[in-house]
């Protein structure tokens, strides 16, 4: 019950993130020409790995993590973003995810804001 309401809410504000977001002029930043809370979108199959280190990270979220990864800085924001931080996302959990899915290229050491890429 808890999960399907969590998942509801999560909808709700991609729904809510989508619409403020098409409202918005695209400029070039850390992932392009999308912004960091619509990349957030991306990752909805992270939203119980990036909560709980114990939770099982599945091949969907990896997929994506390796995607948004090939830029450490667009990563980064898109863990900090206000997308990440409204949906309940931990960044120092969800900062393990790249070492979880095994990425052999992932940026370690890098800095992402107080917290460094394990």
């Amino acid at each position: 019950m808890a999960a399907a309401l969590k998942f509801i809410c999560l909808l709700g504000l991609i729904v809510l993130v989508s619409i403020v977001g098409l409202e918005r002029v695209n400029a070039a930043g850390e992932c392009g020409k999308s912004s960091p809370d619509n990349e957030a979108m991306k990752l909805v199959p992270c939203a119980e790995a990036a909560q709980n280190e114990k939770a099982a990270v599945s091949d969907s979220c990896c997929a994506q993590v390796r995607k948004i990864g090939q830029s450490p800085s667009c990563l980064c924001a898109v863990m900090l973003s206000n997308t990440a931080k409204s949906s309940g996302i931990k960044p120092e959990i969800a900062i393990t995810i790249p070492k979880r899915c095994n990425i052999a290229n992932r940026p370690v050491g890098y800095k992402c804001g107080v917290y460094t890429l394990p």
